[in-house]
């Protein structure tokens, strides 16, 4: 019901974003944790914009974002059982670390091969996503080395012009929200936390 009325509130907003998602284009727009930066996931010209974007070095991997354990088996080789018990669960975002993905461009993997991916809670995020039917890579909304934005007024000029267009859902919170558990799972089949 929360998503119907998400949709019909904030319908221009996503149209104009899924348009911009659909010309390989950038998009600043809010998530479960933090404003971020995006892109289709799976077009590599698109990718290659965000690097530039940030300033970032090729070595450094960013976050890709789905709307669903569905979508996430798309990308991801033998979704062990106990992460997908633990995404059932958790209460705080949780990304996840998968080592193998299938299905998306090299520069949407991490140098060792491993690729990190978070179903956001977000629900105008988890619509966006599922609207547009692939994931989107995403970063944090600065450059490189740069402090993070606590809220979207933080959120450096470069930044906002570099994208090619900015949500207006949010727009108006002033508090950061915590950034996401990080969990991987080891060889031995061991959940190992990155980050708490």
């Amino acid at each position: 019901m929360r998503e119907a009325a998400i949709s019909i509130m904030h319908d221009h907003d996503l149209e104009e974003a899924l348009a911009a998602l659909r010309q390989g284009g950038t998009i600043l727009f809010p998530t479960d944790t933090n404003w971020k930066v995006g892109c289709d996931a799976c077009n590599t010209e698109a990718i290659q914009k965000i690097y530039e974007l940030k300033n970032q070095d090729f070595s450094q991997s960013f976050i890709l974002l789905v709307d669903s354990i569905e979508m996430l088996k798309d990308y991801v080789k033998n979704l062990h059982p106990k992460l997908e018990t633990l995404m059932v669960y958790h209460v705080r975002p949780l990304t996840i670390v998968y080592d193998r993905p299938k299905n998306l461009p090299s520069n949407a993997v991490a140098s060792d091969g491993s690729v990190a991916i978070r179903i956001p809670q977000d629900e105008y995020c988890r619509y966006l996503i599922k609207s547009f039917g692939r994931p989107l890579v995403v970063t944090s909304a600065r450059i490189s080395k740069e402090p993070l934005p606590d809220n979207f007024s933080e959120i450096s000029k470069t930044v906002k012009k570099k994208v090619d267009y900015i949500a207006k859902h949010r727009q108006e919170e002033h508090s950061l929200n915590d950034p996401s558990v990080i969990v991987r799972l080891s060889s031995r089949g061991e959940l190992l936390f990155l980050r708490e």
